[in-house]
């Protein structure tokens, strides 16, 4: 498989697909909104909450880490984590702009 090359894209592209890549699994979805649904840190229990074994879940969880969606907080022989509240703002900023882009101004195409 070739190369992504996204060093030819904008800072703002590659980060709209990466936004768009962690979106793309449901597993992570269902992260994300029970995290939003409890309103609280979670601290082990989304193996039940999800139904995937725990190194699917901990792989799902870096994901959305390394994107900073979310942050974790090592309590005791756990990680706790919740959602990043600034970066989750910032995401939808960008997003927004990227998905609102379609009521600029419309020329007559096609």
């Amino acid at each position: 498989m070739g190369l992504a090359k996204t060093e030819m894209f904008t800072d703002q592209q590659n980060e709209i697909s990466l936004f768009a890549k962690v979106f793309g699994h449901p597993a992570r979805v269902a992260i994300l909104q029970h995290l939003f649904k409890i309103n609280s840190c979670v601290c082990g229990d989304l193996v039940n909450e999800i139904g995937l074994a725990q190194p699917t879940i901990s792989q799902h969880l870096k994901e959305l880490k390394h994107l900073g969606l979310i942050k974790g907080n090592v309590e005791g022989t756990s990680v706790c984590y919740c959602i990043h509240t600034e970066n989750w703002t910032a995401m939808k900023t960008v997003m927004n702009e990227f998905l609102n882009q379609d009521l600029t101004e419309k020329k007559d195409c096609c």
